[in-house]
């Protein structure tokens, strides 16, 4: 067994940040920041904008390399890791974009078959009752055809899942589900990654500042101000915090889809 492979059977984290500082133009964006995400848990990252939320994501992927500290996967430093070995990491830990990042050209049903192209022993019938089991799941059957241009910005979400699900990872990063999203289909993207989650058991971080989809996804909660981690834990600890911070950002954030509505 190699290091790494033996490295991996060992650990019961899939993600693990140890003392990981980041900055940019002299600005630090993360702060001697550590957490873990063990095997099969949905952790959810939240946080103002410009905490460093999307950035640590970002990290996991190879978009970004830290200043310091070090970034394990899989129980695999990938801190120095070269964009070929990052190749790698991404065959098993795959990204849902805010964009949704789908490919113009290809219509729905192409953009989710995508990962499965040219994979041995597949057939056409295999591929196509995949795609059509995931779209149905996904709730997108109905618009297979069509390309991204023609989807609201929640489909396109849906979609892009899809695609990720279709590569068959062993862990999703979902970078701000429900941004720019109305609070009905926020609340409709939130249903679908449950019922993800409860399906497949894949580990996932879910960034986000909502604090709705939060409580319905996660199973732990890192979160951030100004770069430095100032509650990991549960979700009920999180909720019951008396951190005059945490306390308002939670009173400020359950307004926002009632003040939508009323627009």
């Amino acid at each position: 067994m190699s290091e790494a492979a033996k490295n991996s059977a060992e650990t019961a984290n899939f993600f693990e940040f140890r003392n990981v500082c980041k900055a940019f133009d002299d600005r630090p964006v993360l702060k001697d920041v550590s957490f873990t995400v063990k095997r099969g848990e949905t952790c959810v990252i939240m946080g103002r904008s410009g905490v460093g939320k999307s950035v640590s994501l970002k990290h996991i992927m190879g978009f970004l390399q830290a200043d310091s500290g070090q970034i394990l996967v899989d129980g695999v430093d990938v801190t120095h890791f070269s964009e070929a070995q990052f190749e790698q990491v991404r065959r098993k830990v795959t990204m849902v974009f805010q964009s949704g990042a789908l490919f113009d050209s290809l219509t729905v049903r192409d953009n989710i078959a995508f990962p499965l192209d040219g994979q041995p022993g597949l057939t056409y019938d295999d591929l196509e009752a995949y795609v059509a089991k995931i779209a149905n799941m996904l709730e997108v059957d109905h618009v297979l055809d069509k390309l991204p241009s023609e989807l609201s910005t929640g489909m396109k979400r849906a979609v892009a899942i899809g695609r990720a699900l279709a590569q068959n990872p062993e862990a999703i990063l979902f970078d701000e589900p429900t941004t720019m999203v109305d609070p009905i289909m926020a609340g409709h993207a939130g249903d679908l990654i449950l019922r993800l989650k409860k399906a497949f058991h894949k580990t996932s971080i879910v960034v986000t500042h909502d604090t709705h989809l939060a409580k319905k996804l996660a199973d732990v909660v890192i979160f951030l101000q100004e770069g430095e981690v100032t509650f990991f834990g549960p979700w009920a600890g999180f909720e019951s915090s008396n951190d005059p911070f945490l306390k308002n950002f939670r009173m400020q954030d359950e307004l926002i889809p009632a003040l939508d509505v009323t627009l």
